[in-house]
């Protein structure tokens, strides 16, 4: 099934995974994560409300961290960091 993305959501900050650097991909993983969670919960204070919540929990702050991996390994491969 095909999804269009709903008007003013954005997916790819910048419209591209073409980075200059490895840094810059991360910067982008980092930055994608944290789009992803904003367009799922876009309410702002029911966002920072469950803050206190996530913020303390170790298993919630390593599921968080591997979205982020998840997101780089996306962007590496877009920019053949791994080559030979």
């Amino acid at each position: 099934m095909n999804r269009v993305p709903e008007e003013g959501m954005v997916l790819i900050p910048g419209g591209t995974l073409i980075t200059k650097t490895a840094e810059e991909g991360r910067a982008l993983a980092l930055t994608i994560a944290r789009h992803t969670v904003h367009n799922i919960q876009p309410d702002l204070d029911v966002l920072a409300g469950g803050r206190p919540n996530y913020a303390t929990s170790p298993d919630s702050l390593i599921e968080a961290t591997r979205v982020v991996a998840v997101e780089f390994q996306t962007i590496a491969a877009a920019n053949n960091y791994w080559r030979d």
